[in-house]
């Protein structure tokens, strides 16, 4: 999708790592750039995804209060990084 250049056709940022990862592979000509890169960026989502699932299992109370725990510290920590 990513050599077509189609307009206004969307997807998500793991089916076009996935995309990226397929189209400059040495099968498809490519030289791999950025490989251990998107590899990363792959293993970070799904291993999101797993925990998502996990605390899911736990309750929605939990998966709720870890995420506005997450949230509180980003903002902490960006406030903090703003000065």
């Amino acid at each position: 999708m990513r050599k077509l250049g189609v307009a206004d056709l969307t997807t998500t940022v793991l089916t076009l790592t996935l995309t990226g990862i397929a189209a400059d592979s040495s099968l498809a000509g490519g030289t791999n750039p950025r490989l251990p890169r998107r590899l990363g960026a792959v293993v970070v989502m799904l291993a999101g995804a797993l925990f998502g699932a996990l605390l899911l299992a736990q309750g929605t109370v939990v998966a709720l209060g870890v995420a506005a725990a997450t949230a509180a510290l980003a903002w902490v920590v960006r406030a903090r990084a703003a000065g």
